[in-house]
């Protein structure tokens, strides 16, 4: 379960942690008659949009949805694409997100990646390791079915030694095996592009998180976009599996 979100301006609360589906790049670029890859590059601008404003609302975890497990079935050259953008990208942001800062970390399947890639994120990740202002996480080759499975052979591996008895494992047992261990599960879930499913992200940790979807393409996700998220979030209501009144009480 969440911390208590802070409140914003005008009593209205504010999410603690933002977990976010980026997607349309693609399609914005189509309706443009422009190849993908200009989509791709766009949307590295509503990014830094949204890492701006979670600093501005005071929010203080964000997790994006960068490339998933399955993405490795979109045609070669285009994650040949994605890959070298997001190399460039780290080359290009880094300094600024320690400056400003943020801490940045990456979940997912690395041994995938290509070695340049992981030495890059490993260097920013040690670079920007005490930054407190926000906690980024980067999903790239994650998957949330694959995340339960490594959590899972990590238990089993202990039980099987003897280190763990199989009547230990619980709830909080898998969630510290989890690739989010350490930081507490998202309040509000945003996703683009029109979409509504959680398309395999962090499905373990968006048990109880509000979910916002919107039509906007990722390229055209703005600060008022984002607003509007927030906003919303703040007139729900949430239990937790109590009735209201137990919510309120809370």
């Amino acid at each position: 379960m969440s911390p208590p979100v802070p409140q914003a301006a005008g009593g209205h609360p504010v999410p603690c942690h933002v977990a976010v589906i980026m997607d349309g790049n693609g399609r914005w670029a189509e309706k443009r008659s422009l190849p993908r890859a200009a989509g791709h590059r766009a949307g590295t601008r509503s990014v830094r949009t949204l890492i701006e404003e979670c600093v501005r609302h005071g929010i203080g975890a964000l997790t994006l949805f960068a490339f998933s497990s399955e993405n490795w079935q979109r045609p070669a050259g285009e994650v040949s694409l994605l890959m070298q953008l997001f190399l460039e990208s780290l080359d290009r942001e880094v300094a600024e997100l320690d400056a400003n800062g943020v801490r940045i970390r990456f979940i997912g399947d690395r041994a995938r990646l290509a070695p340049a890639l992981i030495e890059r994120m490993a260097a920013a990740e040690q670079r920007t390791l005490r930054n407190a202002r926000l906690d980024l996480a980067v999903a790239v080759a994650y998957g949330g079915r694959w995340d339960l499975v490594q959590a899972a052979r990590q238990l089993a591996a202990e039980a099987a030694s003897g280190r763990r008895p199989p009547g230990d494992i619980d709830e909080a047992a898998l969630g510290a095996c989890l690739a989010s261990a350490g930081r507490a599960p998202p309040d509000l879930f945003i996703r683009t592009g029109g979409e509504r499913r959680l398309s395999n992200f962090l499905l373990w940790d968006l048990a109880y998180t509000e979910l916002w979807f919107t039509d906007t393409l990722w390229p055209d996700f703005d600060a008022d976009c984002f607003a509007a998220a927030v906003a919303e979030f703040g007139g729900r209501q949430r239990r937790f599996g109590r009735v209201a009144g137990q919510a309120e009480a809370v």
